[in-house]
């Protein structure tokens, strides 16, 4: 009798945890239960209004599946456990411990008393342990600032992983002794900007790490010329549209300057031209055919030139226009 009471309250509770499972998931927005499991970022997005409802998706399947499947997913650490992923822009790459700083456990309760100096002293050690010579220090100040650089002008994980492989190719290469940890750092995210497409200027990027542009010019030729990097041409277009976001242009006078963009490039004029400038300028000159009410003051603190600087590159860039 026992026995079959047992039973009975296990199916019931696999019923209901059964239906819990099944539920199906439907969207705050919309109210639609259309979803869409993306199994690479692990993201569940509304086909219908394209919104994203939760980004951590729990795997389910065998255990032979999710030792392949923690290989594979970039929320994991390569061991296949449960962990900080593995990153470049660390000092450590991500494979030291962290003890954090709480004074509660992983159940929440607060820990005694009598063991908090202990806890202390583990932490200390803990730190000073990471840090092993002069070259991690050197690393582990370069990453803070590399941080700070990711949150002020939003770059994405890709660039931020290029500029800490570009760092540490110059520090395996002793650039960095003698030079300033920022301006080498600095040059290093502007190559990776460049190379991942990103309009970025060395000189925005100079000033957001607060460095001298000097400096940071400098850094970025020893970068090229030893490191031997390749940097691609920007797309002059991208320039554009960075250029008529920030002056607050219309789409109308966008689509105009685009269009005088390409006309440009296909004649190669723009060969040799500095691209931001030379987008303040098809930008000022688009306002011109549409009859936008922007002057050359505000284009130029769009682009970050001057206005004798826009005014000579209108000048010239009409001129040439004309003749052909």
């Amino acid at each position: 009798m026992v026995i079959d009471i047992n039973l009975k309250i296990l199916k019931d509770g696999r019923k209901h945890t059964d239906s819990l499972m099944q539920k199906p998931i439907a969207c705050s927005l919309c109210k639609s239960e259309n979803v869409i499991t993306d199994p690479e970022s692990g993201e569940i997005v509304c086909s219908k209004c394209g919104a994203v409802i939760s980004d951590k998706m729990e795997y389910q399947g065998d255990d032979r599946t999710r030792a392949s499947y923690s290989l594979k997913s970039p929320s994991r650490t390569v061991g296949g456990g449960r962990g900080m992923p593995g990153s470049l822009a660390r000092s450590d790459m991500g494979l030291s411990t962290v003890m954090a700083r709480s004074d509660r456990d992983a159940i929440g309760n607060k820990i005694d008393q009598s063991i908090r100096p202990m806890l202390e002293r583990l932490r200390t050690w803990d730190y000073r342990t990471q840090i092993h010579g002069s070259s991690d220090r050197n690393l582990r100040d370069a990453f803070d600032q590399l941080d700070n650089l990711k949150h002020k002008l939003v770059l994405p994980d890709a660039v931020v992983e290029k500029a800490a492989y570009i760092y540490r190719k110059a520090q395996e290469r002793r650039l960095v002794q003698g030079r300033s940890i920022s301006a080498i750092l600095t040059a290093a995210a502007y190559i990776a900007c460049r190379e991942v497409g990103i309009p970025e200027s060395l000189k925005e990027i100079g000033v957001a790490n607060n460095i001298n542009h000097k400096l940071v010019a400098k850094a970025y030729r020893v970068l090229v010329s030893e490191l031997e990097i390749n940097i691609p041409i920007s797309d002059p277009v991208k320039c554009v549209v960075k250029v008529a976001n920030k002056a607050t242009i219309n789409e109308k006078t966008k689509r105009q300057a685009i269009h005088i963009m390409d006309d440009v490039s296909k004649r190669g004029i723009s060969a040799g031209k500095d691209p931001m400038r030379l987008a303040a300028t098809i930008v000022y000159m688009s306002c011109m055919k549409t009859g936008e009410d922007k002057t050359q003051k505000d284009i130029a603190q769009a682009a970050g030139v001057t206005d004798a600087t826009l005014r000579n590159r209108f000048r010239d860039l009409r001129r040439k226009l004309d003749r052909h």
